[in-house]
């Protein structure tokens, strides 16, 4: 417990100077993007808004709409539309009796463009009504220069992404154990009426220490695309590269930088407790507590200033355990990077007649 650490906030912490992204690494993508996924740092970047096709690491989406929809264990029946999709395919046959979550792992390991029809059609009736359902969740998602049409990312003008929508959407994906446990599986034989065995695409998974996903993706429009992550203690990274020609050995080259450039930081230990002044209250101060702690990326040899601000509210009682009383923030190079609510970690009642009176009892008896 830190009941002084108001003492610290005002401190800077000065690194070395490291040289810029562009500087310290040149990639063969078209475009490509790389966070430290828990902080949403970003570490590298390249053309990352520029809008390009990104073939089926569309499939992430179409997966995370699956594992969101609370139907995995259920079985479905393949449509005639699935079966014999182009591309890329798990094997499905019209008819066959497939429980979703197998849909969703030969979608994702094996990239099976029929698995994303059937999905399509079974959540939402047919690809066009699904495509919607992919352009709405990518809206509350935040992704604003990505759009769908397909769910397998077959190529059509209209169906495109960025760097930076992609890689966030991977990050987004990977909160979701489901999902996460999905795109990490090497190997897995399908339950129902027809067995598929499937393996996973994805090289990193085996290749890459740490390696925890996510997709690839290639059709002639798009190049070689691919949405990768990987963790090693307290740092999670997730990049993408769209059409890379070389993208297993960039996306190694970009994760083995981020590692080796960057520790994770404890600018504020999650059981730090502030002492807050308080009007009108029967205490007059109330301990509070940050939400969150606040860890973050820093470069090892850099020259970058840390500071640490809080701003607490004027507290009059009442006061609630669990209400907010203010924020700390930490600031890089004096902008804000991340901020983390201060609530209450007690109740502290108003002052009123029934107290006062009590009180004036209590002194009279001694």
């Amino acid at each position: 417990m830190k009941r002084l650490f108001a003492v610290l906030l005002t401190v800077l912490l000065l690194l070395p100077r490291a040289a810029s992204a562009d500087q310290k690494q040149k990639v063969s993508a078209q475009a490509a993007y790389l966070i430290e996924a828990k902080s949403g740092r970003v570490l590298y970047a390249k053309n990352e808004n520029a809008r390009l096709p990104m073939a089926s690491t569309t499939k992430i989406m179409t997966a995370l709409i699956a594992v969101e929809s609370g139907r995995l264990t259920e079985t479905f029946t393949v449509p005639e539309e699935a079966a014999g999709t182009e591309g890329s395919s798990m094997y499905l046959q019209a008819g066959e009796k497939i429980p979703l979550i197998d849909l969703v792992y030969g979608l994702m390991l094996t990239s099976g463009n029929d698995a994303a029809v059937a999905i399509a059609y079974q959540l939402d009736g047919g690809t066009e009504a699904f495509a919607a359902h992919m352009n709405a969740r990518a809206e509350q998602l935040g992704l604003r220069d990505t759009h769908f049409v397909t769910p397998n990312g077959l190529h059509d003008p209209d169906h495109y992404t960025t760097a930076k929508d992609l890689a966030l959407l991977g990050a987004a994906a990977l909160e979701n154990p489901f999902f996460a446990e999905i795109a990490a599986t090497q190997y897995r034989v399908t339950e129902g009426s027809h067995p598929h065995t499937l393996k996973n695409k994805n090289r990193l998974l085996w290749e890459y220490e740490g390696g925890i996903g996510v997709k690839t993706g290639y059709t002639k429009a798009a190049g070689k695309c691919l949405v990768f992550a990987a963790e090693r203690g307290e740092m999670k990274l997730v990049g993408a590269v769209l059409n890379c020609p070389t993208m297993w050995n960039t996306a190694k080259s970009l994760l083995d930088t981020g590692f080796r450039d960057y520790r994770v930081r404890i600018f504020l230990p999650r059981d730090t407790v502030f002492s807050v002044p308080v009007e009108n209250g029967v205490k007059k101060a109330l301990s509070a507590a940050p939400i969150l702690g606040i860890l973050y990326p820093t470069e090892i040899d850099g020259d970058e200033t840390y500071s640490v601000d809080t701003a607490m509210d004027a507290c009059r009682a009442p006061i609630r355990a669990g209400q907010q009383v203010g924020t700390v923030s930490l600031l890089l190079n004096g902008a804000v990077v991340k901020t983390v609510p201060i609530v209450a970690a007690e109740t502290v009642d108003a002052v009123d007649f029934a107290y006062i009176l009590k009180k004036a009892v209590s002194a009279f008896l001694g």
